[in-house]
């Protein structure tokens, strides 16, 4: 009686993954104090300076590659300038899978010599992502920045309201304060504890709005990272 071996299937897959998802979301209610929030909010906070040196670097290669074409000089920077766009897009795909949890696939290197540099693909998307970009990172900074800072002060508002009125000799903050020229005086400020309870309220709704926004923002750039500057594996 002869045995036969039947062939042996693996439960581990080598079929490359076509999410690239690092990082688990965190629930609504666990999002302002999960981990992976603030590593977006990290990106969008580093990403400015990135989006500065990286907008500096491809817009000033550009012009200066097309400016000296005539003199054949433009060839080697615009090549220049691809590789060092391809180089910067590579450091892009690092933070984003440090800090977002997005793997993307480095694209296939370019062609040899100065003609494959030059009709690199790979080179000018990359060329493309650090000029287009800019804008967009530039207001996420500022979102970012403007919703994380301000819905923590509000929120946080019950634990320093008692300054103003040992500080400021204000009877609570001070929301306004003016007279009109009728001689008319009118002041407004938050004093009573059910105020107070009020404004820490509308804080912590923009603490649990905050990294819905951060989210928001960082899928574009995700979707950029994705088509732009390699391949998703």
């Amino acid at each position: 009686m002869t045995s036969t071996t039947l062939p042996y299937a693996s439960t581990t897959s080598t079929t490359p993954r076509a999410s690239g998802h690092l990082h688990t979301r965190p629930g609504f209610w666990r999002a302002p104090f999960a981990g992976a929030t603030y590593r977006e909010i990290g990106h969008t906070l580093t990403s400015l300076p990135v989006a500065i040196a990286g907008f500096v670097f491809a817009v000033t290669m550009f012009a200066l590659g097309v400016s000296t074409l005539v003199v054949w000089i433009g060839l080697p920077v615009l090549a220049a300038a691809l590789g060092g766009a391809r180089g910067l897009g590579a450091a892009e795909r690092g933070r984003a899978r440090s800090l977002l949890g997005l793997d993307v696939a480095a694209p296939a290197p370019a062609g040899p010599g100065l003609r494959g540099r030059l009709t690199d693909a790979a080179g000018w998307k990359a060329l493309l992502f650090h000029t287009v970009m800019f804008p967009w990172r530039v207001l996420t900074f500022a979102l970012s920045v403007t919703f994380l800072v301000t819905g923590w002060v509000v929120a946080l508002f019950p634990a320093y309201s008692w300054v103003f009125h040992r500080y400021l000799d204000w009877p609570g903050y001070r929301l306004y304060d003016f007279t009109t020229d009728a001689g008319a005086h009118h002041a407004y400020y938050v004093e009573s504890p059910a105020q107070i309870a009020a404004v820490s309220a509308i804080g912590f709704v923009l603490v649990f709005l905050t990294p819905q926004l951060v989210r928001g923002l960082t899928n574009l750039d995700r979707v950029a990272i994705r088509s732009l500057l390699g391949t998703t594996r």
